[in-house]
């Protein structure tokens, strides 16, 4: 499996509404559920009407368009990452997945994820 890392900081927040959030950016992904609406973009976009936020996120994404027949992918990847005590945050979207991983960890978890032979493109 070819892994693509993008080379941002991400935040994971929580914003009162998303009337600040810049949607013309790349990797802007809000979430909204009866309790919350949560985003996560590049820590340099991060909207004055944030709550509450955890920056310090790196992420790479599942390289290609992931069919949905297809069967636990991200399961794998969060797997081995969780047999190394490596927490992920995860979304996914209609073609792929993106894995977001804590910097200080970051870097042992693709040195990890290459030795169970996934690429890593940068």
């Amino acid at each position: 499996m070819k892994l693509k890392v993008i080379s941002q900081e991400f935040t994971v927040c929580q914003v009162e509404d998303y009337t600040m959030v810049n949607m013309d950016i790349p990797y802007c992904f809000p979430q909204k559920t009866d309790e919350e609406n949560s985003l996560v973009c590049p820590t340099t976009a991060v909207p004055a009407n944030t709550t509450k936020r955890d920056d310090g996120w790196n992420a790479f994404c599942i390289e290609g368009v992931l069919d949905f027949s297809l069967i636990g992918i991200l399961a794998k990847i969060a797997s081995i990452l969780a047999n190394n005590n490596i927490s992920i945050f995860a979304i996914s979207t209609y073609n792929t997945d993106y894995i977001l991983i804590k910097q200080e960890q970051f870097n042992t978890a693709l040195q990890i994820l290459t030795n169970e032979g996934h690429t890593i493109i940068d």
